[in-house]
């Protein structure tokens, strides 16, 4: 198709609803349309030949990533290969992981004394120098498209580096470029905004408003005072950002992850939070992305509650965001880890499952981040249980302070009045690998082990697409090295955001050790789930009734093909009386295994298959 022609009509398809919003947000501003227009005509026009072919597939195909075929994995490129050339380098070992979607953490330019992990960018359109260069991003997605894995890379589209050339020229002076953020002369609208507008980290960062010296005045700053707010109510913030967005698509990346994207549009007398301006922008966003480079999915980065989470949605007839994150799932499964009661997982999860099928969220145990414990407390307190108590415990019971607790966390923020402290750790310390291999303690490394890998069964047995955290493929532990660093030791999340350590990964193909068991066993899952159309993601999802509190029942049922999935949080054997008596086949195992009554070990699972297309065996 001639291009101009490719573009006409995606323009004529999505354009209409675009100016619609972009004139009732931005108040007929007529040039900055036109300006934003003539933007999305170079992205596609600089748009390479190979991922406008991509696109093209992806738009005869557009539920793609829907199905049960994708396993992502989460890094940092300098902990895990030191640059992008190093990750590319070590693609056979991703492959081999079955990951087949990269989620690259920030990498692009910040200071490096005050980042905060990359989300401080003070070049959109450059890599961090010691991580390479935009070419080398571009060489490592076209690799990674060849072996048909995807890319994800953050857009921190919140604020920037206050070094940023906005920044910069803001602190000269430049009153246009002051306009792109939240500048006051004076404390007192400052003031106002503070009586409504939550604080993100309290006892770190408190406030949401930093001084600046250069000018005499006030910018607002809600996450950390080096990370200025950029001001969404300027259309031509709007205009670039989407630029810097769509020019990061045309280097390769397949997902772009909208980072908090709650928070960007502000308004004096409320939160600051979920307004209905966030839609607005992210629907644009999501147009622009449909004319230029439809191949490409946004996926948001809404850490909240349900209820304000799933509108990042949009609706059947005007989509937002392709993808979210399922949060508070993650964090309700490691409150059942330490109270060994899935009452409040089974009702998280209920909701989840009752939320239209063409929904997908990415499923995690680990991330880059901390783990709050945005929980449920309603539904807890029915049982009595209070919030700051339980969060207590909870703590108590990560940091390994709980008696009988073998967990290795660390808190962060830690706010003692509240008991609003996060958790920090990986996936295997926090299970308890860590300890029992300072015990050399061959019974508790057993159930630690057995633990990681029902969680990962977990994780794989829900709709959507599963993410690791480098690392965890391999049970590695927490790395307590970041103390030592003057610019990490003041931030504990770095004891999970260590070094791959690839003398461990060595061990992967070793099934006694415990790297190649966790290894192999996530292979397995990922085999397991991409073979059977049970687990995709349009599948019938629904909560068994195991009839003991203490083992998680999840049922799948897709063309034919059902599943009972079993997960023992307890500490000790569970005999289960489901009362199935058809012929059901143990996934694991291949052998048929009997779902009337069902032995569980400790920290253990069982994926039960029925497929009721299968021709019966003939009759002796």
């Amino acid at each position: 198709m001639e291009k101009s022609r490719e573009f006409a009509l995606r323009f004529e398809q999505y354009g209409a609803e675009l100016k619609q919003l972009y004139m009732e947000l931005y108040r007929n501003d007529q040039g900055a349309w036109d300006y934003f227009v003539s933007l999305l005509k170079g992205a596609y026009e600089a748009r390479p030949e190979a991922l406008k072919l991509m696109d093209r597939a992806r738009e005869a195909c557009p539920d793609w990533y829907k199905g049960n075929d994708l396993t992502g994995m989460l890094m940092y490129v300098g902990p895990f290969a030191g640059n992008l050339k190093g990750v590319q380098e070590k693609l056979g070992y991703i492959e081999e992981a079955g990951v087949n979607y990269l989620h690259l953490m920030p990498l692009l330019e910040s200071p490096k004394d005050k980042s905060d992990g990359g989300y401080a960018v003070s070049d959109f359109r450059k890599v961090q120098p010691e991580l390479g260069t935009m070419e080398d991003l571009a060489a490592l997605a076209n690799d990674c498209h060849q072996r048909g894995i995807a890319v994800c890379l953050d857009f921190v589209m919140n604020h920037t580096s206050d070094e940023h050339e906005w920044a910069r020229r803001a602190r000269a002076g430049d009153v246009s470029c002051q306009q792109r953020y939240f500048f006051y002369d004076g404390w007192d609208i400052p003031n106002a905004y503070e009586q409504t507008v939550p604080q993100v980290f309290p006892t770190t960062a408190p406030g949401n408003f930093s001084w600046c010296p250069e000018v005499g005045k006030v910018v607002m700053t809600t996450f950390w005072p080096y990370q200025w707010d950029l001001n969404y109510a300027n259309p031509m913030v709007f205009n670039d950002m989407t630029d810097n967005m769509l020019y990061l698509c045309n280097h390769g990346v397949d997902i772009v992850r909208l980072d908090a994207t709650p928070y960007i549009w502000k308004a004096l007398g409320t939160s600051c939070r979920n307004l209905p301006q966030v839609h607005t922008l992210v629907r644009m966003m999501r147009l622009a992305c449909e004319i230029v480079c439809p191949g490409t999915m946004l996926l948001g980065e809404v850490v909240m509650e349900p209820s304000k989470v799933v509108p990042y949605f949009g609706s059947v007839e005007k989509p937002e965001c392709h993808m979210l994150y399922n949060v508070t799932t993650m964090a309700s499964t490691w409150h059942t880890v330490a109270t060994r009661d899935v009452k409040l997982l089974r009702h998280q999860l209920g909701q989840v499952f009752a939320l239209p099928r063409e929904y997908t969220f990415l499923n995690y145990l680990r991330c880059h981040d901390d783990i709050g414990w945005g929980l449920d407390y309603d539904f807890l307190g029915r049982y009595g249980i209070g919030e700051v108590p339980h969060k207590r415990f909870l703590n108590d019971w990560f940091c390994g302070r709980f008696p009988g607790s073998d967990s290795r966390g660390e808190l962060y923020n830690d706010d003692p009045r509240l008991g609003d402290a996060r958790l920090c750790g990986t996936t295997a310390s926090l299970c308890g690998v860590q300890a029992a291999l300072e015990r050399n303690d061959a019974a508790a490394l057993d159930l630690a082990l057995r633990l990681d890998i029902m969680l990962h069964a977990y994780m794989f047995t829900l709709s959507g697409i599963p993410v690791l955290y480098a690392g965890d493929e391999i049970a590695q532990l927490n790395d307590d090295g970041y103390r030592g660093d003057p610019i990490k030791a003041g931030d504990s999340r770095y004891l999970h955001r260590g070094d791959m350590d690839w003398d461990k990964a060595e061990r992967r193909a070793d099934p006694a050790a415990p790297e190649g068991r966790v290894f192999r066993a996530i292979r397995k899952m990922k085999d397991l789930r991409e073979s059977n159309r049970v687990f995709y993601g349009g599948a019938d999802t629904w909560i068994i009734d195991t009839g003991d509190d203490r083992v998680l029942g999840i049922g799948r049922y897709y063309q034919g093909q059902k599943l009972l999935a079993l997960f023992n949080f307890a500490d000790r054997e569970v005999i289960l009386h489901l009362g199935e008596n058809e012929p059901y086949t143990d996934l694991w195992t291949g052998k048929p295994r009997g779902a009337s009554a069902v032995a569980l070990p400790p920290k253990d699972f069982a994926w039960l298959a029925l497929d009721y297309n299968a021709p019966a065996e003939a009759e002796e």
